[in-house]
């Protein structure tokens, strides 16, 4: 990554659009240009992943594959793949402020799939060869997320844990032929919808690095149960003999919540991996870096050691510390991707061990600015505490909003950070806490787009434990102004972070 520079973190669903949900159109462009402006060098992305239940970007169908609602429908109106009559007649949801999924899950695929029946009426709508050939280089991960999506729509969106035919859920060959031909329709569909994604983030990531900006992408370290990813390749994780999982992911209690966090997803066979060079592991990362310039690598803190918890469980509290495959893995992974950028989310309960991990890898580690001002200990949160090789961030998804930590912090926490950043009131935090960062030694600094805003707990995007009502913020059409962009290039080259 560049020395002396600092980006912002929107996920793409939270563009404005009149189709629900922010895509890969002309707000994600707009965007660029917003950021060209505010002289920035990173935007940084939640996973561009298709989602599951809970709509979090995090529990993903596949962890190669592009989310269907961020396709484009006026890019496809453009190319006379839909009309407009297709996508302006549909309600996509009131309120411009948050996405409402149900109504995504309804009608977009049914939208998508006039735009599939339309190119197959007219081959002359599309490239063929196009198509064909990345049909042909995507095929190791393609043809089983395509067969995967047609077999949860034949078994009524079901886990495919709970599929009645035994011999797909187990992913037999024979049974995978003969669904392949009975559901090809369908497979066909969701392999043409990737097409239209993957192509749409060629374009869109062209015009960013034109512009002199990269894109930091989001890796999970851990794939959903319910994935293409899992049931296809069941030899890579830790499930019995029926493929159902033993043990399943999740970090013990901490400060986030008091039973910890059961994230359910199935753990890693790093014994089968490390007899096969990690290669899973190489074609998933090398997949990531097909989308981004750079990659942070989720809990980063799992490779050194996990938190393994009884499938039958109902919380994290009751589960236990593994190791993991430590440096061992990560050395490969850094060797094969020398020239690529990567983050390590090192937040957490981090021991010695997992400092080593991080230290012997290279990789700057994350400093939280919200983190930091804690009134009964020293935080090595603090911007006076930092090195270079670090990436200083204001919050992360999983925080509040700045304008909002007051109001959820001790009363001790906010004395302390008025103090440490030398204000007399609350109001003036936010922009205080971004300078602090702004003004840091840390080599990178990123900022959420709300705290730019200065928006409330509205803004905010996740909070860990609460299942339902997560990650629907939507960015106000116009609010990404000029006059914004000239204030955060301001700061940004008044502390020497400008690229420009």
């Amino acid at each position: 990554m560049q020395r002396r520079s600092s980006g912002i973190l929107l996920s793409i669903t939270s563009l404005p659009s009149e189709y629900g949900i922010g895509t890969l159109g002309r707000e994600a462009y707009s965007f660029v240009d917003f950021l060209n402006k505010a002289e920035q060098k990173y935007w940084q992305l939640l996973p561009v992943g298709p989602i599951s239940y809970g709509d979090s970007p995090y529990q993903s169908f596949s962890t190669f594959a592009g989310n269907p609602y961020m396709v484009d429908l006026e890019k496809l109106i453009e190319k006379s793949l839909l009309c407009e009559e297709d996508v302006k007649s549909i309600d996509w949801g009131s309120d411009p402020q948050h996405v409402d999924y149900g109504k995504l899950y309804a009608n977009r695929f049914d939208v998508l799939k006039k735009a599939f029946v339309n190119v197959e009426a007219n081959k002359d709508l599309i490239d063929e060869k196009e198509i064909e050939d990345f049909y042909a280089e995507n095929s190791a991960w393609l043809d089983d997320y395509a067969l995967f999506m047609a077999l949860k729509r034949h078994f009524g969106m079901r886990p495919w844990t709970q599929w009645p035919d035994e011999s797909i859920r187990k992913h037999e060959e024979q049974a995978c032929k003969l669904y392949r031909e009975e559901l090809k329709d369908e497979v066909d569909l969701f392999r043409f919808i990737q097409y239209l994604f993957y192509s749409q983030w060629k374009e869109l990531k062209a015009y960013a690095n034109e512009n002199g900006i990269e894109i930091i992408g989001d890796l999970p370290i851990y794939v959903a149960l319910d994935s293409s990813d899992v049931w296809a390749n069941p030899h890579w994780f830790y499930l019995d003999e029926e493929n159902m999982p033993i043990e399943v992911s999740g970090v013990p209690p901490d400060a986030f919540s008091e039973t910890g966090q059961l994230w359910g997803n199935p753990l890693y066979r790093w014994d089968r991996m490390a007899e096969n060079g990690y290669g899973w592991w190489i074609d998933r990362v090398g997949g990531a870096f097909r989308l981004y310039d750079v990659l942070r690598i989720d809990h980063f803190r799992g490779f050194e050691s996990y938190w393994a918890v009884p499938a039958s469980e109902e919380t994290a509290m009751n589960g236990h510390w593994v190791k993991g495959p430590d440096y061992d893995f990560v050395r490969v992974l850094a060797s094969w991707f020398s020239d690529k950028s990567f983050i390590a989310e090192d937040l957490g309960y981090i021991t010695p061990e997992v400092k080593a991990l991080l230290d012997n890898s290279g990789f700057p580690g994350m400093k939280v600015l919200q983190f930091a001002f804690d009134s009964r200990e020293a935080s090595n949160y603090l911007p006076h505490t930092y090195t270079n090789n670090c990436i200083c961030y204001t919050g992360t998804h999983d925080n509040t909003t700045l304008a909002a930590w007051p109001d959820d912090a001790s009363p001790e926490d906010v004395e302390f950070a008025k103090e440490y950043l030398g204000i007399s009131d609350k109001a003036s935090l936010p922009w205080a806490i971004l300078r602090a960062g702004m003004g840091s030694v840390a080599d990178t600094f990123i900022a959420q787009m709300q705290d730019y805003l200065e928006l409330g707990p509205e803004g905010r995007m996740n909070t860990p434990g609460i299942p339902e009502g997560n990650w629907t913020w939507r960015m106000k059409k116009g609010a990404a102004s000029e006059e914004l962009a000239e204030k955060i290039a301001g700061i940004t080259k008044l502390y020497g972070r400008s690229c420009r």
